[in-house]
């Protein structure tokens, strides 16, 4: 980098190139900086209090600050559709419960996530707090073309490291969801059936994904 310096050719000096100054922008990937900075849970809560209409959605993984903006319609109907499919299924077998963005789940000292679908374990008896709850038996994400690089890299490796079995993303454009699983570096790629049967259920949950992505186009 440039700076303060100057190279003499002959009598002629050169000056430096000037420099380019960079500000943060709420987009799906995170914020550019003007330095290195880490962001932590305290400066994330932050952000969330001064956007009460909760969008764009604040995230931090590694002090890495991640802002998403308003999803698509087709997005929240899908989420729709798919809480209607999971949390009968969740309360009959009494795994947990379902929640969804908003939320301010803190799984890892300084990392707040917000999936937009997630369960969380019956071991964790009524949550009252976010900081309440530690771990998930699911996440799932939907996938925005501004978010598809960050739900299937960073937000995988972060919740394959904190140990959540199950994460789903989907792919509204390929109609297709992707399985995954802690220790493995490729998903299940799904676009008929996926059948999910945590330990503690007596019976599987089977999804209908052929009917569920016709019910987004109804």
């Amino acid at each position: 980098m440039w700076s303060g310096f100057k190279c003499k050719v002959g009598r002629a000096p050169i000056q430096p190139l000037p420099r380019r100054r960079r500000a943060e922008h709420p987009m799906g990937m995170p914020a550019i900086r003007t330095y290195p900075k880490r962001w932590t849970a305290y400066e994330v809560r932050a952000l969330m209090e001064a956007s009460p209409s909760h969008w764009p959605r604040y995230e931090a993984i590694d002090g890495e600050l991640i802002v998403t903006p308003a999803p698509r319609l087709a997005h929240q109907e899908m989420l729709e559709l798919l809480r209607d499919v999971i949390k009968p299924y969740v309360t009959r077998h009494r795994l947990g419960r379902v929640f969804g963005a908003p939320a301010d789940l803190e799984l890892e000292k300084d990392s707040i996530v917000q999936p937009d679908l997630f369960v969380v374990p019956a071991a964790i008896s009524r949550p009252r707090e976010w900081s309440d709850v530690t771990t998930l038996l699911l996440a799932i994400e939907v996938l925005s073309p501004s978010t598809r690089r960050y739900d299937r890299e960073t937000k995988r490796r972060y919740f394959h490291r904190v140990r959540v079995p199950e994460y789903w993303t989907v792919d509204l454009d390929r109609r297709v969801f992707e399985r995954w699983h802690p220790g493995r570096v490729t998903p299940q790629v799904l676009d008929r059936t996926l059948v999910w049967h945590p330990p503690a259920a007596d019976e599987a949950l089977e999804i209908d994904l052929v009917g569920l992505f016709a019910a987004l186009d109804a």
